[in-house]
């Protein structure tokens, strides 16, 4: 009874273990970057972190879920295939931000008429769709998921034969994966607090956040074009 309480607990433990780590991969940490980089609340952006989180392990249980139950094995092809979407969806993150500080104009001038007196006021509209983050944040953990499923599928199916201890193990990785982007996301969100009243230098850190999103995207393509052809 010891020797499966301490296979579990070694087993349970290294699931939260490389949940931690795999929330700090680059992809993870630059995609959830360019959410938060948009937002600049402390508390907001731990909420965006932790919707990563859980959108993306609830595609691993999910496709854990299908894999465990009925042997379904991911294509190599298919796998690839879901971390160039990644790749894609970081290159549309980089160049909306991009677009956002280089191109848009958000600022409009209204001319006004008090007591026969007439004005202009200029005035910037500030995004509203603030309460939409959370779910997009969501969403792309969801779309993370797929790509991170097939090397955590491999690992939970070399290593534990029970589909209630897969499960279990996907849920404990998960909430590693959770913790880890919460860290991460106070982490990130600090230079954006703290620069967002100097215009410039907000711009600034924003502008370059597209750019290294975009990289991140090209050189993740890239790897997969050079492992296909």
């Amino acid at each position: 009874m010891e020797l499966i309480l301490a296979y579990l607990f070694t087993i349970f433990g290294f699931g939260f273990l490389l949940g931690l780590k795999h929330a700090l991969e680059v992809d993870h940490v630059v995609m959830v970057s360019t959410i938060i980089s948009q937002t600049k609340n402390f508390k907001k952006s731990l909420l965006l972190g932790a919707s990563w989180g859980i959108g993306y392990t609830a595609t691993l249980f999910i496709v854990g879920l299908l894999i465990l139950v009925f042997k379904i094995n991911i294509p190599y092809q298919i796998a690839l295939s879901f971390e160039f979407i990644v790749g894609l969806v970081l290159i549309g993150l980089g160049l909306e931000i991009l677009y956002k500080k280089l191109i848009s104009k958000k600022e409009h001038k209204h001319i006004h008429n008090h007591n026969n007196f007439v004005h202009t006021h200029a005035h910037i509209h500030k995004d509203l769709s603030q309460h939409n983050h959370n779910h997009r944040s969501f969403l792309l953990g969801l779309i993370h998921g797929l790509a991170g499923s097939a090397v955590l599928m491999l690992l939970v199916l070399a290593s534990i034969n029970s589909v209630m201890q897969g499960l279990i193990f996907i849920l404990v990785f998960g909430f590693g994966s959770i913790l880890g982007m919460l860290l991460v996301s106070g982490i990130i969100t600090i230079p954006f607090v703290f620069t967002h009243k100097v215009i410039l230098l907000d711009k600034i850190l924003q502008i370059i956040t597209g750019i290294l999103s975009i990289s991140v995207g090209i050189v993740i393509i890239m790897k997969i074009l050079s492992d296909l052809y």
